[in-house]
């Protein structure tokens, strides 16, 4: 059941969600300085399987949906994702460039279901596109590399492909789909992990694993995943998507804060213009259909 307006407890819960999703480039990036990316990557989705699988009824999707799932989500988004900020891109800079996803997505949609461009998506994916080439041209700086941003433009198609088959799963709970779906995410990671870092890496990274680095895993597998989608999906069962979704703009908000105050990465101006970009063409996607649908009944 909808109901008009946010009470302020939900606003504050939506806040709190894309405070957890923003910092949790943060927390990648103090995980990652002591375990191997793809290791990492391994044990969050570890955690965010078990034990929750035992006490979550599977939901009513096929067993190939929820492994497309979480192929792209896990090996895809989360595994290149790590491989970027361990040395290749800031925890901030990825915050921002991951939600590209929104592009992918509509790239995605023109092919499989052959839906046209619309004037103003092209106008979202210029200013977009501009800010991704503003962050190309300092790629000498430290908080950027072309594989970095390579990495999670990657990160961010497999993310678009995750959310095509997860709105494919229909009306379904949101968390239960998530625990269910990383069963198919550790696999190919484990394997990955075992070929690319070796069974000696990860042992010891693990062995060297401190207080921090473990509240990190946690982090990642209890607030992002756990916490994150149970209370997102709440929300939407109780909210017009409309009303809710665009909250979820603030995470490349709190991802570069969070980088600057907690790691010390500077925000100079060309970076605030390529987010002012990026950020300008989310938000003209997001808004403008609203703004045509009001004018329309005006």
């Amino acid at each position: 059941m909808t109901r008009p307006g946010l009470p302020l407890s939900h606003v504050l819960l939506a806040l709190a969600v894309v405070a957890v999703w923003g910092t949790n480039f943060v927390v990648i990036r103090i995980g990652l300085d002591h375990l191997p990316p793809l290791t990492f990557a391994v044990l969050r989705f570890t955690f965010a399987l078990l034990p929750a699988v035992f006490f979550l009824k599977k939901p009513d999707v096929p067993w190939k949906n929820l492994a497309a799932y979480g192929v792209l989500i896990g090996a895809g988004q989360f595994g290149l994702l790590y491989i970027a900020i361990n040395g290749f891109i800031s925890p901030g800079l990825a915050s921002l460039v991951v939600q590209t996803q929104v592009f992918f997505t509509i790239g995605l949609a023109m092919w499989l279901a052959k839906e046209r461009l619309r004037s103003f998506q092209i106008v979202a994916l210029a200013l977009a596109a501009i800010g991704l080439l503003v962050i190309v041209s300092h790629n000498t700086d430290a908080s950027v590399t072309r594989i970095g941003l390579a990495l999670v433009l990657a990160a961010a198609a497999s993310w678009a492909g995750g959310n095509a088959f997860s709105r494919a799963a229909g009306q379904v709970n949101m968390l239960a789909y998530v625990v269910w779906a990383s069963l198919f995410s550790v696999p190919p990671l484990l394997i990955l992990a075992l070929a690319f870092e070796g069974p000696t890496a990860m042992i010891e990274g693990v062995r060297a694993a401190d207080a921090a680095t473990w509240a990190a895993v946690l982090w990642q597998s209890v607030g992002n995943t756990l916490f994150g989608y149970a209370a997102w999906g709440w929300l939407l069962s109780r909210h017009p998507a409309a009303t809710i979704t665009p909250m979820a703009m603030l995470v490349p908000v709190f991802g570069m804060g969070a980088s600057a105050v907690f790691l010390g990465e500077s925000l100079p101006a060309w970076k605030l213009m390529a987010a002012a970009l990026v950020m300008s063409g989310l938000a003209l996607n997001i808004f403008w259909p609203r703004l045509e649908r009001r004018f329309a009944r005006a």
